[in-house]
């Protein structure tokens, strides 16, 4: 308790030092990155050490929560495999566990772990090249076959294809052992993730630490993307390249990084179902027709990218992608077949391999690997089996790497029984030797303690050679004798800097002013993001009406003063729209508080407000690389503030207040979109999507409230809810009357409330929208939209009976199915049956 009081104090510099260290002890047989074995600070720690010690522990605090909230606000997260809703997507996302010591790696050192990448990145390209190749490895006894087709990773269709395993971006694993030296725990050739984290990372730390990163001369990350998209550009055919990451869809346990880097890199995200195959060139759907695709960053498996000639079962991939690249039509990073050099059966042979083609050792020795299909390694595994990590040989087909068997750890049974599977079906193991992961320190409570880690690093092949990423990914284990650690429960992760002796020069994405093509238009949009952004409209505007709907009738239930017949009817008329609207239920016994109470805050209600929001952030979370960071925060606000109560039904006031911040918290969505979204298709189908929902709802609330008979309270009810009570009361000296209420609401095109404003927007939206067909003729969405806007512009209220409005909402439901059949994804999608407007 003295060391944390002196902590808090904070006297000096010295005392800090002394109280950050006095729990840190490195354990017992690794090697410690911050402190060496006679108990000194490491040099390359120490500039690090001292700016810390002169930050109190509430200044650190105060840094803390700026990485935080950085993280949070821009919704850094992944998924353990597993963590499955397909419901919604974003339900079984984890924020992102940042940990606030960097990994701090000196520049002298990182060179020789640089290099080390390089040489093994080239190793294994030259190993890829040959079995997709002449064969000659496995013809002259250098490599055994069954190592390299044992593999679900290796694909006989793409044998002798252009680019069809060619390396663009290259991760490894390392681990330092108790003698210092780095290992390489596993190479990472198939799609490898973490760099969009790793920038993250990087983002988080250097707005908690600006000072600190300057002062120690940390590395840049930023040139290293911009070699790595160089390079993919360079692969193209084309000047100006159509460059996609096809991603496995918002399920994936690394779909933000994915979103991140496509809107980072400028890339166009895409699932399997945004692609098709037209005359052996690969084309994006979009609502302009089909666009060619001419390079392909993957994040799916190689195998299951073609359902045609590789996985059968695969819904992730285009049918007849092979054939596009056998033939040279596009390039595929990483290559399909590129996974196979990731099976740990060829990690015995890399050393031998590497002194056959480069002349050279391995300077990023792997561990220690015994394949079990020889018969020499299998008996020298079997020998040495207490010494040993047993694990697969290949690839799970579930995709997920078991954790390794630590031999000398199992009871007799299990470790005979382990014998047994290793001898009677020996190639499908590897034995390793049991890693002792070094350890760096974590800040805990005040203290650093030290824990395990791993490192990944990066290399990009960009045109002037391989580009390795100076910095990288650090795990880290909350596990003292953590032997593999993968980004599951109780793990951490953090920065890496690299320290420079010499100022850094700062690099940007930005090109060279004298290289900048000017274009206005932003891009293709995918009928998919069309889809997602058109719903994400209808979403929000639905979850706002119920909330005005909520809002309107707890403001009923509170107002003391109003006439009590007038206010009955207008109470049950509002709860009676909750109901049919699917918002809340229509139990017995339920008073107007308990059902707007529900129609706030309930999930199984699907039109209710969390519902309809719920539903908005699924959509978003699936196009969130089209969404500003600010948007993606308002989202986080809505969710927490119509998060279920724990069962307590609040007052009436306090619930009138929520459905009020709420409302408030769309408008600034509203405003975000009107303001800040460029105005492309994008923006388009947003805002068409809340124009057509808007209407929808107006036209029911009309019907509801504008009856022949309807009192003043229903009357002054519909302008509530339709926002228009200040235009009415500057306009009309009266109370609520019916035929101008219904003229203000329905027909008036002034007022961007009104029916008759949404279909004026949508008219002007729909008339900039891409046509499919260049023969003159309007399209179904446009003729639909002139009709509707025609009816709109001659109607007249005193003729505006229930019938006629529900026929303008009927027809309005017309024109958002015309708009899905034209523009989206519909068996096929918006294609046609010729091709149009292929660019």
């Amino acid at each position: 308790m003295a060391v944390q009081g002196r902590i808090r104090s904070g006297r000096t510099k010295a005392e800090r030092r002394a109280a950050l260290l006095a729990d840190y002890r490195p354990l017992p047989g690794a090697h410690d990155e911050f402190i060496d074995a006679n108990g000194t600070v490491r040099p390359h720690w120490e500039p690090f050490l001292d700016e810390w010690c002169g930050l109190s522990q509430a200044q650190l605090a105060q840094r803390f929560g700026v990485a935080d909230r950085h993280v949070h606000d821009t919704g850094v997260s992944y998924r353990v495999h597993g963590d499955v809703d397909a419901r919604d997507p974003s339900a079984g996302e984890r924020a992102w566990p940042l940990s606030h010591v960097p990994l701090v790696i000196s520049g002298a050192e990182w060179a020789t772990i640089a290099a080390g990448v390089v040489q093994r990145a080239g190793l294994l390209q030259t190993l890829l090249d040959d079995i997709y190749g002449p064969g000659e490895l496995v013809a002259n006894g250098l490599l055994p076959a069954a190592a390299i087709t044992g593999s679900p990773d290796y694909l006989r269709p793409l044998h002798g294809a252009p680019g069809a395993a060619a390396l663009q971006l290259y991760a490894v694993d390392l681990g330092r052992g108790p003698d210092g030296r780095w290992w390489v725990l596993q190479d990472r050739a198939q799609a490898p993730s973490g760099t969009g984290y790793a920038l993250e990372n990087r983002l988080a730390m250097t707005r908690a630490f600006p000072d600190m990163f300057r002062s120690m001369n940390i590395e840049r990350l930023a040139a290293f993307f911009q070699g790595f998209r160089a390079g993919l550009v360079e692969r193209s055919k084309r000047i100006d390249p159509r460059i996609c990451l096809l991603t496995p869809g918002p399920l994936n346990e690394s779909y933000f990084e994915q979103a991140y880097l496509a809107r980072y890199l400028g890339f166009l995200l895409v699932e399997g179902a945004d692609l098709t195959m037209r005359e052996e060139r690969v084309h994006v759907r979009t609502i302009a027709g089909l666009k060619r695709a001419d390079v392909i960053w993957r994040r799916i498996d190689g195998d299951f990218a073609d359902p045609l000639e590789l996985n059968a079962r695969s819904q992730l991939g285009v049918a007849g992608l092979v054939q596009a690249v056998r033939a040279g039509q596009v390039h595929i990073a990483n290559g399909l077949g590129s996974g196979v050099v990731e099976t740990r059966a060829l990690m015995g042979f890399l050393p031998a391999l590497a002194e056959k083609l480069l002349g050279a050792q391995l300077i990023l020795p792997n561990i220690a690997t015994w394949w079990c299909g020889q018969k020499a390694e299998r008996d020298t595994v079997l020998d040495r089996l207490d010494e040993m990590s047993i694990l697969p040989a290949f690839r799970s087909d579930r995709g997920v790497d078991p954790a390794p068997i630590v031999a000398g750890e199992l009871p007799p049974a299990e470790r005979e029984a382990l014998c047994r599977r290793i001898a009677a079906a020996g190639p499908t193991f590897v034995g390793q030797e049991v890693v002792r992961l070094s350890t760096m320190p974590v800040y805990e409570e005040g203290r650093l303690k030290p824990h395990p880690m791993t490192l990944r690093v990066f290399a990009a092949a960009t045109p002037e050679g391989w580009k390795v990423m100076p910095g990288g990914f650090c795990r880290i284990s909350d596990e003292p004798d953590a032997r593999a650690v993968s980004m599951r429960n109780g793990v951490r992760s953090s920065d890496v800097w690299v320290a420079s002796q010499t100022p850094v020069e700062p690099v940007t994405l930005l090109p060279a002013a004298d290289s900048i093509g000017i274009r206005r238009i932003t891009g293709t949009l995918p009928s998919r993001a069309a889809d997602n952004l058109f719903w994400l409209g209808r979403y929000l505007e639905r979850g706002e009406a119920t909330l005005r709907l909520v809002r309107a009738l707890l403001g009923r239930v509170t107002d003391a003063d109003a006439p009590a017949p007038g206010r009955a009817r207008a109470q049950r008329q509002l709860a009676e729209l909750l109901v049919s609207w699917g918002a809340t239920s229509a139990g017995k016994g339920l008073t107007p508080a308990e059902q707007a109470h529900g129609a706030l805050h309930s999930l199984e209600d699907p039109g209710s407000a969390a519902a309809s929001l719920r539903e908005a952030r699924r959509t978003a979370s699936v196009i969130r690389e089209r969404l500003s960071i600010d948007a993606w925060r308002l989202f986080g606000d809505l969710q927490r503030q119509l998060a279920p109560a724990d069962g307590r039904r609040p007052p009436e006031g306090e619930s009138f207040e929520l459905a009020d911040r709420a409302l408030k918290t769309l408008a600034a969505f509203s405003g975000l979109s009107q303001e800040n979204m460029v105005r492309g298709p994008g923006w388009r189908f947003l805002d068409i999507g809340r124009r057509i929902e808007r209407g929808i709802a107006t036209c029911r609330f009309a019907r509801q409230f504008a009856e022949a008979d309807a009192p003043s309270e229903a009357l002054d009810a519909l302008l509530d809810l339709t926002d228009s009570q200040i235009t009415y009361r500057s306009r009309y000296l009266l109370g609520a009357s019916l035929l101008p209420v219904l003229d203000l609401v329905m027909l008036d095109p002034y007022n961007p409330r009104s029916f008759a404003f949404q279909i004026e927007r949508l008219d002007a939206e729909i008339r900039e929208l891409p046509s499919l067909n260049e023969d003159g003729m309007l399209e179904e969405p446009r003729r639909l939209a002139l009709r509707l806007a025609a009816d709109c512009r001659t109607a007249e209220a005193g003729r505006l009976d229930r019938a006629r409005i529900q026929l303008f909402e009927q027809m309005l439901m017309a024109l958002s199915s015309a708009i899905a059949d034209r523009y989206f994804l519909q068996n096929g999608g918006p294609e046609g049956s010729r091709l149009t407007g292929i660019a």
